[in-house]
């Protein structure tokens, strides 16, 4: 981590600000052209985060879409509004209530699984947002998500994680959810999903 900040030039005194607004948006320009990975050779852009920097909630995917891709923000696709549309339904402000990044920040050609070693280079820039977020607690959104925000690159299958709190990497409570992409091909997963959001913002309450 201390080496990446480096190599970014990020001064530890723009860390240690309250303004996490601003040093967001030092860190994304610092990113945007980022060629740690295979990915920025098709990509169009890089995709930070989206959402309220001060929420107790942090949303984890797994990476860009095309429409990602194109807009430069997470989950704004089909699965994206299928997203806002579960919110919406618990009353939940996605501007508002919550953050959301992803494990990678560049799309994989094709919509396809991103691999080890494009995770592995990309995870350092998750660990630096969820250091400024400082979220109470985080849902991941995904398989891939899940095996690498709860450490368990033991694979285990979402239905065996969701609907109970793990300690994370981060030692921030977290579980798991069925991405929203999966809910477009399996509507039944919806209701599984908006079970998952509730329960995490029913977490924040009852412990904070």
């Amino acid at each position: 981590m201390e080496e990446m900040l480096k190599g970014l030039g990020i001064d530890e005194l723009i860390l240690k600000s309250e303004d996490k607004l601003k040093v967001l948006s030092i860190f994304s320009d610092k990113i945007k052209d980022c060629k740690k990975c295979r990915l920025h050779t098709s990509r169009k852009q890089v995709v930070v985060g989206v959402g309220n920097p001060y929420s107790d909630v942090m949303f984890v995917g797994e990476g860009p879409g095309r429409e990602e891709d194109i807009k430069g923000y997470p989950f704004v696709g089909k699965a994206g509004r299928l997203l806002t549309e579960i919110l919406e339904e618990l009353g939940i402000d996605r501007d508002r209530d919550v953050y959301i990044a992803n494990v990678i920040k560049c799309r994989p050609p094709g919509n396809r699984d991103p691999m080890m070693d494009e995770i592995n280079a990309c995870t350092p820039y998750l660990d630096f947002q969820v250091r400024i977020i400082s979220p109470k607690v985080i849902l991941c959104l995904g398989r891939y998500s899940m095996y690498y925000v709860l450490n368990r690159m033991d694979q285990p299958k979402i239905s065996e994680i969701r609907g109970k709190f793990h300690v994370s990497r981060y030692n921030i409570p977290a579980t798991a959810t069925y991405h929203p992409a999966a809910a477009l091909r399996n509507p039944t997963l919806k209701e599984f999903i908006k079970k998952d959001i509730d329960m995490v913002f029913k977490k924040i309450v009852e412990r904070f």
